[in-house]
């Protein structure tokens, strides 16, 4: 159902409701974790354990189907704007994940900005994937990427750092709504960021604020591995599964970063949802955006080899 009058002015008012998020990080940081708050059913299986780093241990919390199955593991970055959200406040994203793709999923705690800067929580996202395609002991299965948002960004940043860096291989990757360039002024290419830039909730205003906060210099923005579609080289990344939504600034571009996959050689299915606005993947299963992103989904994962 399209969006009607009286909810796009609801959507006009609350995305007006701006305010400087560096100085009220922790305020804006409780609100979204509220706003997710999940009771977990008592007899659905999770396990919260560490995966070392050099410095530091990576919590991270793994999510059972209700039917085993010997599926690949779904590795899930949560979105937030690299520096809001955790493993608790997608409680519900996860459950939700793991139920309905029949798949395991593991969840990322991977370190915000702006305590940990661009790329702390990037190589946090790394090295847990390291972990879980070279270390039989911890998983013994394929591995698929997924993220929404900043998530998304961090699979994407992490499929061009891992062919990078060679060490690892990932065979394929699920997008949502991934954030993949570095301008979201008036000047930016992408007329998604015009059009829905000020009245869908997420305002390119507060796209530009978390990417201040993320960045740990200036010349960060202008590095592949912070905006993937600024790489130079696209070849040889992952079977990708994009999927954005309507009216979202980050619409264009993350459509635009599965052409250029495409261009250069690589499998990539694309797809807009309808109605959609930024960060409906959280919503509870019954929304048929929510419906219809899942069939997507599962037809890439069952279906795609």
């Amino acid at each position: 159902m399209a969006i009607n009058k009286v909810v796009r002015a609801a959507l006009k008012a609350l995305s007006y409701n701006e305010y400087d998020i560096k100085e009220n990080l922790q305020r804006h940081r409780n609100f979204v974790n509220l706003t997710r708050r999940h009771i977990l059913k008592p007899l659905f299986k999770t396990w919260d354990f560490q995966i070392g780093s050099k410095n530091h241990n990576i919590p991270v919390r793994a999510y059972s189907p209700e039917v085993d199955s010997d599926c690949p593991v779904l590795l899930f970055f949560h979105g937030g704007g690299w520096v809001t959200g955790n493993i608790d406040s997608y409680n519900k994203v996860c459950t939700n994940m793991a139920r309905l793709t029949n798949h395991k999923v593991v969840s990322v705690d991977y370190r915000l900005a702006p305590e940990n800067p661009f790329p702390k929580g990037l190589e946090d996202c790394y090295e847990a994937a390291k972990a879980f395609i070279t270390n039989d002991e911890i998983n013994n299965k394929e591995l698929i990427l997924i993220g929404d948002s900043a998530g998304g960004n961090l699979a994407a940043a992490l499929s061009l750092l891992a062919s990078d860096r060679k060490e690892f291989k990932i065979d394929k990757q699920i997008l949502i709504y991934p954030s993949t360039y570095n301008d979201h002024t008036d000047n930016s290419p992408f007329k998604s960021v015009i059009e829905n830039g000020t009245d869908y909730l997420l305002t390119s205003k507060r796209i530009r604020d978390y990417m201040e906060l993320y960045k740990s210099k200036e010349d960060d923005i202008y590095s592949p591995y912070f905006a993937p579609l600024l790489s130079k080289d696209l070849s040889k990344q992952p079977k990708t599964l994009i999927i954005t939504a309507e009216y979202d600034p980050l619409r264009d571009e993350g459509e635009e970063y599965g052409k250029k996959l495409r261009e250069a050689g690589n499998y990539v299915e694309i797809y807009r949802i309808k109605d959609a606005l930024h960060g409906f993947f959280a919503l509870p299963p019954r929304f048929p955006q929510v419906k219809l992103c899942y069939n997507i989904i599962n037809r890439f994962l069952y279906e795609v080899n």
